[in-house]
Formats: C-alpha cells, structure tokens, sequence
C-alpha cells in the first residue's frame, strides 16, 4: 500500500469517526508499518490528527490491527 492511499483511505475513517472507524485505522496503520515503517505511522498520526479523533499518538506500534503501546517515549 502507498503512503498516499493510505492517508484516503484514513482520511475516511476519520471523517466518519467512531469506534468501529478506530479499528479499520489500526488494521491500515498496521499494514503501513509493515511497509514503510514507524517513522510513516507517526508522520501519517500527526498530519492527519488522529490524536483528536482516536486518540492515537506517535510512538504506538500497529500490529494485527492492535495498538500496541509507544516504543518510545
């Protein structure tokens, strides 16, 4: 997945918001960090300010769909 797909496909999630929306976003942050790593997740948190929708922020970890905690911190 590109980076540029996967801010559309974030940017929907967060404009529908919801709890069931934060799940699809972790499976899509997961697969980005997979390919483009950490550095692309966090970038991808701050443009899109997810920390105001899902609370998300830079540091956690994408795995399987699951947040996982900041690796650093």
């Amino acid at each position: 997945m590109t980076l540029d797909r996967a801010r559309q496909l974030l940017q929907v999630q967060l404009d529908f918001g919801g709890r069931y929306n934060a799940n699809s976003a972790k499976l899509i942050l997961s697969e980005v960090q997979k390919v483009h790593g950490q550095a692309a997740v966090d970038r991808l948190i701050r443009e899109l300010a997810m920390d105001e929708v899902f609370g998300f922020s830079p540091g956690t970890r994408f795995e399987g769909g699951l947040a996982i905690g900041k690796i650093y911190p």
